[in-house]
């Protein structure tokens, strides 16, 4: 699938119990194309629970199911991967999901962390914080000019993330995102209606732009 325009992330506590399926069900309405299950809890079996719900909404709108530092639950159910710097080996679970998976690596705001996740076999680059972010403040900052620079030396897609929202996306995609991850800027509400109305939201600026 192309990888381009809203990248939905969970998150635990924005989305306790019910909410989870709730709105990320609104999220994929308004045109969310790849969805990133992202929970730290310990319990594996509610984690599978959980992601399986969440393959079953993906799959119906047609967008990409994505689990947050999990290689054992991504291979179980046969979607992609999200590593961070510290998440273990992407070579490895390149290896091991196969090469059409979605396997996205955080670059942060470095491009030799970029020059390494593309050697070993990243689907997309994903760069932040570019704003104060609710869900990782103490993430290092990155800047639009990065993005381009990022843009002249790759041909893998580009993901930003961190502090996105509807006003401050469209310099990002100018920039050369190529999809704008969103956590507190999409599902930080307390009504379903309104999540699909930032998705869509979202989702026209690339139309747009």
């Amino acid at each position: 699938m192309t990888l381009r325009g809203l990248y939905a992330i969970t998150d635990s506590q924005l989305l306790p119990g019910e909410r989870l399926p709730q709105w990320v069900d609104a999220a994929l309405a308004g045109g969310a194309r790849l969805l990133q299950y992202r929970d730290k809890s310990t319990d594996v079996a509610l984690r599978r629970e959980q992601a399986q719900r969440l393959k079953t909404l993906c799959d119906y709108y047609g967008a990409a199911l994505i689990i947050n530092d999990d290689l054992a639950l991504a291979a179980e159910l046969g979607v992609g991967l999200h590593l961070g710097r510290d998440d273990g080996s992407l070579r490895e679970a390149r290896q091991q999901l196969g090469r059409n998976a979605i396997i996205g690596a955080t670059c942060h705001a470095s491009l030799e962390f970029a020059e390494q996740s593309a050697a070993d076999g990243a689907s997309y680059l994903a760069f932040g914080r570019f704003f104060q972010s609710v869900t990782k403040p103490g993430a290092p900052a990155a800047t639009p000019v990065l993005l381009e620079q990022a843009r002249k030396r790759y041909s893998l897609p580009l993901v930003a993330i961190g502090g996105v929202t509807l006003h401050n996306a469209p310099q990002l995609i100018s920039a050369g995102a190529d999809m704008l991850a969103v956590v507190h800027g999409l599902f930080g509400t307390d009504s379903a209606a309104e999540v699909e109305r930032r998705a869509r939201g979202f989702s026209e600026l690339f139309a747009r732009l």
